[in-house]
Order: structure tokens, then sequence, then C-alpha cells
């Protein structure tokens, strides 16, 4: 039995205990729940408890979370917050909940997404089943092809700043499961702790990080955003991922016209537009004409900019077209150094292969997709790594480079498939 202290049912599929409760939830939904949330792993939260520490006593945790749920008494703890450094020298504040209202938050969002899912606009591409962020960069460097125009939108702030009323009403309006909005509005209202110990408390925003922030922000920006532009501008193209949009112009005119109605339509719905990263950009497709304005703008960890591409006759051309973005390109390179391989001489080839083939694997996956030799030129780096490691645990190669390159290209004609970039034909060079 999934709860062993909650009483067997009756002939009807409900035992004493559920008739008494306020809300019918079905423990199985909390069981599953409990094995997304298992599989999505995550930090502790305030109490300091983790996954493996939650499932010390897991029935009883999760008979808990359960029975709080059912009778309308379940008070989420402080969330707590750590802040995420952003590449413009900002800070990204994320919001971790404790293990229990992460289950918590998954059964609700779970009920609440079977509501949602379906009205949801095609274009909006975040946190759905069946959607990826490479799935809109794909559309969105088709569109800029057919389209010379683009309003780059930024949202200030958007996890921080939405309106707790709006986002309730758009709650209600499409679920009738009163647990479902009861908790919700308790979720938008929990404090958070800061990482000074302090606790706040919170009359806006979602917290980045919640389990059930990702539903909250696209309903709210399908109706602030999504189904407004469907109403108003219908024939106008556009990609969302979550508050990450471009929209897609015939003309500058009309880029400039949506900005100001778009920077209207959000303020109606408590949301600013940045005014310094908000921008209209030319998607200038091997153009000659030269225009003196903004060429390039980033997306999903992508820039798109004018690039030299080879045509299927073989022939050099010139197109609008993404590849990994600089800030990305900075990301892999610092997570290569946090991995501190060369100081890794305790571990043999293999064990190091084991360890970053899944992070090299990703990076190839997502970043390689499309106009992947700029990020091949990243990923050729990690040689140089494999070779500093090389050269600090074996004492024959220690400033020899060029022996050291040799030694590491023979293994990788060996084993090819050792490490996953060598797999794509990055193997070691010897320099001249």
């Amino acid at each position: 039995m999934l709860f062993s202290v909650i009483q067997r049912p009756t002939r009807n599929g409900m035992n004493r205990m559920d008739k008494a409760k306020s809300y019918r939830i079905p423990k199985q939904l909390v069981w599953e729940a409990y094995k997304l949330v298992k599989a999505n792993k995550g930090s502790a939260g305030v109490d300091k408890e983790t996954i493996a520490d939650f499932e010390l006593d897991l029935k009883r945790n999760l008979y808990k979370v359960w029975n709080r749920m059912s009778s309308g008494s379940y008070i989420p703890p402080p969330v707590r917050v750590v802040e995420i450094p952003k590449g413009d020298g900002g800070k990204r504040k994320l919001g971790i909940p404790t293990v229990a209202d992460r289950v918590a938050q998954t059964v609700c969002s779970r009920v609440l997404e079977k509501e949602v899912e379906p009205i949801f606009h095609t274009d909006s591409y975040a946190y759905r089943l069946g959607k990826t962020a490479l799935e809109a960069v794909g559309k969105a460097r088709e569109r800029c092809w057919r389209q010379r125009w683009v309003l780059d939108l930024d949202i200030k702030g958007f996890f921080d700043t939405i309106d707790h009323e709006l986002m309730l009403k758009a709650v209600r309006k499409h679920t009738k499961e009163k647990w479902v909005i009861l908790y919700v509005e308790r979720w938008l209202k929990a404090k958070a702790q800061l990482p000074t110990g302090a606790q706040t408390d919170r009359d806006q925003g979602t917290p980045q990080g919640g389990v059930v922030s990702p539903i909250l922000a696209n309903l709210f920006l399908h109706y602030a955003f999504d189904k407004w532009m469907q109403r108003n501008y219908p024939e106008v193209l556009f990609e969302r991922y979550a508050d990450d949009i471009i929209v897609h112009c015939s003309s500058e005119q009309q880029a400039e016209e949506l900005r100001s109605r778009i920077a209207g339509r959000l303020g109606e719905c408590k949301l600013q537009l940045h005014p310094d990263k908000t921008k209209v950009v030319y998607c200038n497709n091997g153009d000659r004409m030269k225009m003196p304005i903004n060429g390039t703008f980033d997306f999903l960890g992508y820039t798109f900019r004018l690039r030299q591409v080879r045509t299927k006759q073989g022939k050099m051309r010139l197109g609008f077209l993404p590849a990994v973005s600089d800030k990305a390109t900075k990301a892999i390179r610092q997570q290569i150094r946090e991995g501190q391989i060369p100081r890794r001489i305790g571990q043999t080839l293999e064990s190091l292969a084991e360890y970053v083939n899944p992070r090299l694997r990703g990076w190839a996956n997502y970043y390689g997709k499309f106009y992947g030799s700029e990020l091949r030129k990243t990923l050729e780096l990690f040689n140089f790594v494999l070779m500093r490691w090389a050269m600090n645990k074996f004492r024959r190669f220690r400033v020899k480079p060029r022996k050291t390159a040799w030694w590491l290209k023979g293994i990788a004609q060996r084993q090819p498939t050792l490490f996953y970039h060598w797999q794509m034909g990055l193997l070691p060079a010897i320099e001249q």
C-alpha cells in the first residue's frame, strides 16, 4: 500500500479518512508527484532536508503532504532564496522550496496543467510537453528569413513582478478545484528566506524555481500577451519561451508601433518592458545596403546575426543565422574550469570521460543544433584541458606539450568514442 498509515478503502474506493477530508485529492497523485520530484533532483529548502532525508520516512512524509492538502490545512514553508549571477552583472533570484513543498506544488501543477494546456498558444514553447527551446529557435530562424524586422522584447523582472490578483483571476477562470485556487494563493504569498536568513513577505511575483511557477507564468502571459496579440494582431508571428519573446515584423514602422502598443498592454497587466534591453533588429540576409541599426539579438542561448553559410551547390553566401551566443560560450568555459579536470590526477581517462561526457553531450545536442561550427571551437579547447591533466599526472609529459599531444591523439584514434567531442571528430591537434 502506498501509505501504510492510511486505512484500507471501502467498497466504493474511499475510506473513512477520505470522507472526512475537505478536498478529494487522490493518494496516487501524491505518489506520482513525489516520483517526479525525485527524478528532477534539486537542492534542499529552508529545512535543509534533502530528497535522501525525505525518503528515510517516505510513507509518513507523503502521508503528511496528502493529509494536510486534503484537509485544507497545508501551509507552504518559506522559500529559500539563492542569488545567481547574470551576464549583465546583476543577479537572478531563484526560490528553492522544501522537498515536501515541491511534492505539493507538483500535485497542484499537474491538475492545473490539464486544464490550461489545451488553451495555450502554438508559439508558446516553455515548460510544455512536446515543446522545446530548440524548436522555438528553429522557428525564429525560419521566420527571420521571411520577415526582415524583429522586435526583441525583454520584460523587466517578470517573475518578480507578476500581479497576484490578476494571476488568481486567471487561475479561477480555468479550474473549479477550490483546493488548487487555495494553494496557488498561498504559494504566491509564501514568505521568502533571504541568504542572510531574514524572511520577507511577498505581495507580488512568483519564485523562479518553484514547481508551480512555470505553469503560472505561462498562464499569466497567455492573457497578458499571447491572447492579446492573437486578438489585435492576428497576422503578426512570434515565439515566446516564458518571458523571452521575439516578434516578427514586416517593417521598422510596424516594429516601433508594436513596441509602443505592447508596452501599453503589459502596463495594463502591471508589467514593464525593459527600456534598454527591448530593441528593434534588422534581419540582414545578405542585403548589400548597410543599415545603421541593430543587426543582432540573443534568444535562448543563441545569437542571431549575419553569418557566412555554404549553399548546397558549395558556394558561400551570407544569411541571418543563429549560433551559440558569447554568453553561453563563456558559461561553458566557466563550467569546464569549475570541473578542475587538470587537478584530478587520481582519476583515469575513462573515469574523466564518465564525468564530463553528459555535459559535453548536452552542450553539443543543444548549442550544436544550429551553426555548430561556432560551438566546435569551444569544445576543441577541452583537448587542451586533457593535455594539462596528462602533464600533471605523468612525469614524462611535464613541460612537453607536443609529446603529450601525440600521446592523447593516439588514444583518440584508438578510442574515438571515449570522449563525446571526439565522436564529433574533434581530435587533439599537433601544433607545428
